[in-house]
């Protein structure tokens, strides 16, 4: 009996977990499989054979992965200031860079809307100064969706490679510097190869929430730039397309469990030429 004894302290909060997820998820990859004619794979040749479909996808896909590559860039500039900072700057820095997190979703994409609408902040400035002679349409374009994305995946980012730059040894960089190394040449043989592990942990969170993500793009790019994300809404909400949106939402999933699993392999794989070496 002692032996069930840690079992029995985790089944509730197991069975919780069952019931709230593992139920809900196996319900929905087992609609996308109940194709009108019978066969498994009837909704997704569907959902492939629309071309439609397939321009939303290509389209997710690029989103995601700009909006990744500019959180990357932003938060480690904003990590790499954290980490080499004084104790109580940093302390004021962090709570800086987290501080959109407290903010809602829904706020933070309609700041941006203040910003770059037709009378918005850019417009106002560019058309004062002179630069244009009308408002530019800001709005509703991939780049209005990738900065609003990126401004709200950024600080998750940036917590995901504070830690990791700062604990890089200083020796490391005493010892470069020694070799004759640039500060350009220790960022590049030194920090950035030890970032690595950090920066694969946030470019996962960016990218599969930049993916599943639904109120920005829809705020930010409406109709014209529909995601994977505002698609299943309007075949869920509007059309009731259940088996569509089902089908939806399972390549959703797959997309974001294989990206889990291919970074995973990755930061595996540097870790073990790290020990070789």
């Amino acid at each position: 009996m002692a032996a069930l004894g840690p079992w029995l302290l985790v089944l509730p909060a197991t069975m919780l977990l069952f019931l709230l997820l593992v139920l809900p998820v196996a319900g929905t990859l087992k609609e996308s499989f109940d194709g009108a004619s019978g066969g498994l794979l009837d909704n997704y040749q569907a959902f492939f054979a629309d071309e439609f479909n397939r321009v939303v996808l290509i389209r997710s896909f690029k989103i995601a992965f700009m909006s990744t590559f500019v959180s990357l860039v932003a938060g480690f500039l904003g990590a790499y200031m954290i980490a080499n900072a004084s104790p109580n700057l940093k302390r004021v820095l962090l709570i800086l860079s987290v501080f959109p997190l407290l903010t809602s979703v829904v706020v933070r994409s309609f700041s941006f809307m203040a910003i770059l609408g037709r009378n918005g902040v850019v417009n106002t400035l560019f058309l004062k100064i002179g630069l244009i002679d009308q408002p530019l349409e800001l709005l509703f374009t991939q780049g209005a969706v990738v900065a609003g994305l990126a401004y709200l995946f950024t600080p998750l980012m940036i917590l995901s490679l504070v830690g990791v730059l700062e604990n890089i040894d200083d020796d490391l960089y005493a010892a470069a510097g020694s070799l004759g190394a640039s500060p350009v040449g220790v960022f590049f043989q030194v920090t950035l190869p030890l970032a690595v592990p950090g920066m694969i942990v946030g470019s996962i969170l960016v990218f599969t929430g930049s993916l599943a993500t639904f109120v920005t793009p829809v705020l930010l790019g409406g109709e014209q730039q529909m995601t994977l994300s505002t698609l299943l809404y309007r075949k869920a909400m509007i059309s009731f397309d259940w088996a569509a949106a089902n089908t939806i939402a399972a390549i959703m999933m797959a997309i974001t469990i294989t990206c889990v699993i291919a970074m995973g392999a990755l930061a595996n794989r540097i870790a073990a030429g790290r020990k070789m070496r």
